[in-house]
């Protein structure tokens, strides 16, 4: 599907899920940032916002019906809100694929579009949570109006629940992070990390970064998952989510230099409580599945999914509303990140 793969293009174009572009600043002649709303995206759940070299926001996102691959592109991080969104992908009527498709990421990697994203069979049981991760590639300039086909499916070395990849570049290494379900481990999912060979292939045997144990990771299900590494102040922060994805789901971080040996676990320290829980004072619950973008003037933002009500009819999978939802956020005197709570529905507060 074209393109030889080298190691100088394999490692170009990491897009930008806001590592290195959170030290963005703003262009020439912009526009000042546009006021932002919450929630941004209605019943659009695990988003994934990034800040492309062309300028344009671009989002990615889980839908209610869990049945298809979506994106949307805007010049400005406001206008993703009314941008016309464009269906790439819909699963097939049977397979592997043709059940629940989840938490899509989109890449730029040697010179190509690779969208990862999870999928299982369909036939509704037990067997619709044989959640693999797959992804598609797209050889054109423009995802939006491109020709995408399926790439394959991710290589680990257990053929087992996995699901949320999101790939970096650190160091000179891609990287790929990603949550599955490890045989003789008794928790749903745990974090991974391992370098990329290719897209989909492991360039090692990957590292499993932590096992979810502590009180706020086990409410309803032990889950880690939902990787987003932040690369700031000489360390790398990865945030994910934990427990069941009700009011109980919330943001947990890991954290190692950014000279250290990413693939051993003891480089890595976790927060001992959530960085991100949900706020009923201001009426938003269960946020998680973030990603990071930066604004026009190359601000912080922190992307993530919440519910603007507690109570849930049936299996919280199934209700529609958690919406897209974006906020500022600032660092630490110690270098580490703050993301405060949940903002209320309605304007985003900007920085001071």
């Amino acid at each position: 599907m074209g393109g030889r793969l080298t190691r100088r293009t394999f490692l170009a174009g990491g897009a930008a899920i806001g590592l290195a572009g959170c030290a963005a600043t703003r262009r020439a002649g912009e526009a000042p940032a546009s006021p932002l709303r919450n929630p941004l995206v209605r019943q659009r759940a695990d988003a994934q916002i990034f800040r492309h070299g062309d300028g344009q926001y671009y989002m990615t996102a889980s839908v209610p019906e869990y049945d298809r691959i979506v994106l949307r592109r805007s010049p400005s991080l406001a206008g993703l809100a009314t941008a016309e969104e464009t269906v790439l992908w819909r699963h097939p009527p049977t397979g592997p694929m043709s059940g629940y498709i989840w938490a899509p990421e989109l890449h730029r990697i040697d010179r190509r579009w690779i969208m990862y994203f999870a999928a299982g069979p369909g036939g509704g049981g037990a067997g619709a949570f044989q959640i693999r991760t797959w992804a598609l590639a797209c050889d054109d300039a423009d995802p939006l109006t491109g020709r995408w086909e399926l790439l394959g499916r991710l290589e680990t070395p257990w053929d087992s629940f996995t699901l949320d990849s999101t790939s970096f570049v650190h160091r000179g290494t891609r990287w790929l992070a990603w949550a599955q379900k490890e045989p003789g481990i008794a928790t749903n999912s745990n974090l991974y990390l391992a370098p990329l060979a290719t897209p989909l292939t492991l360039a090692a045997r990957p590292t499993r970064l932590t096992v979810p144990t502590l009180p706020w990771e086990i409410r309803g299900y032990k889950v880690a998952e939902g990787p987003a590494p932040l690369i700031r102040n000489g360390r790398i922060f990865m945030t994910y989510s934990a427990s069941a994805t009700d009011a109980r789901y919330c943001m947990g971080m890991l954290t190692a230099r950014d000279d250290a040996d990413l693939m051993d676990p003891a480089s890595w320290t976790k927060s001992p409580e959530p960085v991100f829980k949900s706020a009923p004072e201001n009426g938003i619950y269960g946020p998680g599945h973030n990603s990071f973008t930066v604004d026009e003037r190359g601000r912080g933002v922190l992307v993530y999914h919440a519910r603007d009500y507690e109570k849930i009819e049936g299996d919280p999978l199934l209700d529609p509303n958690r919406h897209t939802r974006v906020q500022y956020f600032r660092y630490h005197e110690d270098g580490t990140p703050d993301f405060g709570v949940p903002v209320a529905n309605g304007l985003v507060p900007a920085p001071a």
